[in-house]
């Protein structure tokens, strides 16, 4: 069996912390005092750097994880949307067993989509689907009603809300039409701004948890994922926002940024990625189709095809991950769950210098 991706990151800070231990032999305090210099500080504090550095990654290593209590869940009540398929279907089913009253929202409840139909068949009190679109209003002024209706005791609020549903597309700018942009955002963003607004004072009253799925493309750009990444660097600056106003309420606002799970998701398929592809080149104006030429487009689609079978085909560490924001005392202000891989490319592309991230990855 391989590495777990805790465990591949534990591997990772030992051989760092090892690196740097082989360092301090081999002329790093010099180097160091040099850049002291350069910078006019005083050339004392160079030991005491080495020394917090080293501190800090053994740490890192050698202690387990603090222990950060847990609420009781039997009783708490959640409300998750776009159930119908992936992380939704699965938390779901997840929460319902562990011991949470589950509000499943399905896009196509009405529809008689499979998600819900395969959630309405666990015949479960703790377990209530409905019809919920997150860009209709009415629909989810309706699934408001439909949840108080439900509660244990309304004046004890909902203990939490997963915004979850979301959709994801892709293109290189200028082949991305505005209603693309304006269609992944108003499920992404201005869905999960709708839901969690209108849900949000029945959360005040339970002082309980506002969970957001966005993503690490909500933390880094990347080639042809704009409209995706616009959407959920939307979310995080909503999700900070809003946890800085919650300290009041008592209510803890979390994000929740997975790596690449579209192999366990389906978000992709390769079906979609031609149907897409189709639809991009021919809306493309002349201009743009000329300068691009076609076969760079075959390119870039070939490329995203490839993509579709990608990534974690396991689910449970998002999973865990939400979990553990609903359920302990102290949960994490954003979790991270992804393969060591994305784990250090969201470390270079939002740490280091935009320069030399975008030299490693993409020029």
């Amino acid at each position: 069996m391989g590495l777990s991706a805790a465990q591949q990151r534990a591997v990772l800070l030992v051989s760092l912390s090892l690196g740097l231990t082989l360092a301090l032999g081999f002329g790093l305090p010099q180097v160091l005092k040099l850049l002291f210099r350069f910078l006019g500080f005083p050339c004392d504090n160079v030991s005491h750097c080495i020394v917090l550095l080293y501190f800090v990654l053994v740490l890192c290593v050698a202690l387990p994880a603090v222990p950060r209590g847990s609420v009781p869940i039997q009783g708490k009540e959640v409300l998750i949307t776009g159930c119908d398929s992936g992380f939704g279907l699965a938390l779901a089913k997840h929460l319902h067993k562990l011991g949470f009253t589950v509000f499943a929202g399905c896009l196509l409840k009405d529809k008689n989509g499979d998600g819900a139909q395969e959630l309405e068949s666990m015949q479960s009190d703790r377990l209530r689907v409905l019809q919920m679109n997150v860009c209709n209003e009415e629909e989810v002024s309706r699934a408001l009603e439909f949840v108080k209706r439900h509660l244990r005791d309304p004046e004890h609020g909902l203990w939490g809300v997963v915004n979850n549903a979301g959709i994801a597309t892709y293109g290189d700018v200028e082949f991305t039409g505005l209603d693309t942009y304006k269609k992944v955002a108003d499920v992404n963003l201005w869905g999960t701004i709708r839901v969690t607004k209108v849900f949000l004072p029945l959360v005040r009253r339970a002082k309980g948890r506002v969970v957001c799925m966005v993503s690490m493309l909500g933390r880094m750009g990347s080639p042809s994922r704009s409209s995706y990444c616009v959407s959920k660097y939307g979310v995080e600056a909503f999700c900070d926002c809003l946890r800085q106003e919650m300290y009041h309420w008592g209510v803890k606002v979390i994000a929740i940024e997975p790596g690449n799970f579209i192999a366990a998701t389906n978000i992709f398929t390769k079906d979609g990625v031609e149907k897409q592809a189709e639809e991009m080149w021919e809306k493309a104006s002349d201009v743009v189709q000329e300068d691009y030429g076609k076969p760079y487009f075959i390119q870039q689609v070939a490329r995203m095809k490839s993509f579709v079978s990608s990534g974690s085909k396991n689910m449970s560490s998002v999973i865990n991950a939400i979990t553990d924001a609903l359920s302990s005392k102290y949960p994490y202000t954003r979790y991270n769950p992804s393969e060591t891989y994305w784990w250090i490319k969201v470390q270079i592309m939002t740490h280091l210098p935009t320069a030399i991230a975008d030299r490693i990855y993409i020029r």
